[in-house]
């Protein structure tokens, strides 16, 4: 899928990319893998690309010694071409990247509460539907 984004850079790091606009496009990949219980996430700038890539990865997979949990590896190559201070622009944009990976690891964790809702939702209304007949049932006897 193609998203936007906001990358949130101060005005400072604006001013020196000479961008006027701070929304970017992204392209985003994900793979889920049902065998081995991994779901990897990759995405890249479309835009600004003569200004700056990012390429970042996201990799969940189960604990290896408690099932209960998921590991999360996050990965970003930040380059940032031809102009001054790069190596500024590179530490600004992996600071917002970090405080954004918190934000997608709390979003998941809402998807993941969610769903585990509505499946003990539907496992007690199957439980309840199951058991409307099997009274009705004993009931002719």
């Amino acid at each position: 899928p193609l998203l936007s984004t906001d990358w949130g850079l101060p005005s400072i790091a604006n001013s020196i990319i000479g961008a006027t606009r701070t929304c970017t496009y992204v392209q985003e990949q994900s793979v889920v893998d049902p065998r081995e219980k991994t779901f990897e996430l990759k995405s890249t700038n479309i835009s600004f690309t003569n200004l700056v890539s990012v390429d970042e990865k996201l990799t969940y997979k189960p604990h290896p010694q408690d099932p209960e949990k998921t590991v999360l590896t996050q990965e970003a190559l930040i380059t940032v071409k031809g102009i001054s201070l790069s190596s500024y622009l590179e530490g600004l944009m992996a600071k917002t990247i970090s405080v954004n990976a918190s934000k997608g690891r709390e979003a998941m964790e809402w998807v993941i509460r969610r769903l585990n809702t509505e499946i003990e939702e539907l496992a007690a209304t199957a439980r309840g539907t199951m058991r409307a007949p099997m009274a009705a049932a004993a009931a002719d006897k």
